[in-house]
């Protein structure tokens, strides 16, 4: 792992969220792409933040965080596969404790799940709607 590396934290993808309180809901492979499915924590400075009603107690949203152009997964019990699809068919849900990037389009994001390194290019996080 290199000496250069940023938490998301540090990442403006993830500014006004919290990934330490969201939810991996599932790993998916479309194309060249891996989707990280979420249920994303929302803080009150994010710009789609909307007050939780009461039994709420917070607002999160369902997202996905995209790495474009995902050259390769290695995860939990890793078999090393070439395929994205196959190399994500193992990981499972789960609450998420942190991500990190180290040098150029290495990322791990870490949780419940394990730990799973993605060679991809940044993330892109996409809002879908409010959780039900």
């Amino acid at each position: 792992m290199s000496d250069n590396v940023t938490n998301w934290t540090e990442l403006r993808e993830f500014s006004a969220v919290d990934l330490e309180q969201s939810f991996v809901v599932g790993w998916e492979a479309e194309g060249e792409s891996l989707l990280i499915d979420l249920d994303l924590f929302l803080l009150p400075e994010h710009a789609f933040y909307e007050e939780p009603r009461p039994a709420e107690g917070a607002c999160f949203r369902q997202a996905v965080i995209e790495f474009g152009y995902c050259t390769k997964v290695t995860g939990p019990g890793d078999d090393s596969s070439n395929e994205l699809a196959e190399a994500i068919s193992s990981l499972q849900p789960g609450r998420i404790s942190g991500l990190r990037r180290s040098g150029d389009g290495y990322y791990e994001i870490f949780g419940e799940f394990g730990t799973v390194g993605i060679n991809a290019e940044r993330p892109l996080l996409r809002l879908i709607g409010r959780l039900a």
